[in-house]
C-alpha cells in the first residue's frame, strides 16, 4: 500500500508532492517500481486523492504490474482505513496475509528493505524499519536533562503487519476517534501483535523540503 495523499505544503509546491518530478518520473513512481520488484508482493495499492486523478493515470501508465487505486479520506489514517476495507474480503479468505504501508514521499525505498520488512512481519506479526537516533536527548522545559537516549530510533516505512489484526485495530481506532502518529502507534494501542524493528536504510529518507529532491536525484544518479 503506497500512500500518496499528501499536500506538499512544506515543499512550497502548488501540487501534491507525491507527483513532483524526480529524475524523469513522478516521485511516487519510484516507490511503486520498488514494490513491483519484490516477488512476494501480491497486491499493489495506490492510495490517492480524487483531485489527483489525472496524475494517477499518468503514473499508472508507466507501471508494469497491476495497481489498484483507492481514494482516501481527509487524514492519513482515514485513507489507510479506506484501503484496508478495500482489501478486507481478501484478508478474510486468506489471499492477503500481511499488509505493508509505505509513504510515497520516501521514493528511494529499496526492494531489499521491502522484502525484509515483509519477512519479519510474517514471522513476528509486525515490523518497522528504523535507524538509531543518536542525536536525541531528553529535555525538561528548555534544559537538557540527560545524555543521548541510547534506545531511541527513527522510524521509516514501509511498516508491515498481519492483515487481520491490522484491520481490527484500525476499525476500533475509528470507533474511538483515535488518531495515531503512524501505523505502529495504532497497533500498539489496539493490538497485542509484537512489532519487530528491522534495520532501515539511510537513503530511505522522506522528501519534505525542496533540497531533499536534489539529494534524492544524486542518490538515484549514483545507483544508475
Amino acid at each position: 500500500m503506497v500512500l500518496a495523499g499528501g499536500s506538499g505544503t512544506r515543499m512550497g509546491a502548488a501540487m501534491n508532492k507525491a507527483y513532483l518530478p524526480l529524475a524523469g518520473r513522478r516521485l511516487v513512481s519510484w516507490s511503486l517500481a520498488a514494490f513491483e520488484r519484490v516477488p512476494e508482493i501480491g497486491v499493489l495499492v495506490l492510495v490517492a486523492r480524487p483531485e489527483d486523478g489525472e496524475l494517477v493515470d499518468e503514473v499508472l501508465a508507466r507501471t508494469t504490474s497491476p495497481v489498484e487505486v483507492v481514494y482516501g479520506g481527509a487524514t492519513r489514517q482515514e485513507s489507510e482505513l479506506c484501503a484496508l476495507r478495500a482489501l478486507a474480503d481478501r484478508v478474510r479468505d486468506g489471499t492477503v496475509d500481511v499488509v505493508l504501508l509505505h509513504d510515497a514521499a520516501r521514493p528511494l525505498v529499496s526492494p531489499g528493505l521491502i522484502a525484509g520488512v515483509l519477512r519479519a512481519a510474517r514471522e513476528h506479526g509486525g515490523a518497522i524499519p528504523s535507524l538509531p537516533a543518536d542525536d536525541v536527548v531528553p529535555v525538561i522545559g528548555d534544559v537538557v536533562s540527560g545524555p543521548v537516549l541510547a534506545a531511541a530510533v527513527r522510524v521509516q516505512t514501509p511498516q508491515g503487519f498481519r492483515a487481520a489484526p491490522l484491520i481490527a485495530a484500525y476499525e476500533q481506532a475509528a470507533r474511538d476517534a483515535f488518531v495515531g502518529t503512524d501505523t505502529a502507534s495504532c497497533m500498539e494501542r489496539y493490538s497485542a501483535v509484537p512489532v519487530r524493528c528491522v534495520h532501515g536504510d539511510q537513503q530511505n529518507f522522506k522528501i519534505t523540503y525542496p533540497h531533499d529532491l536534489i539529494i534524492a536525484e544524486r542518490f538515484l544518479a549514483e545507483r544508475a
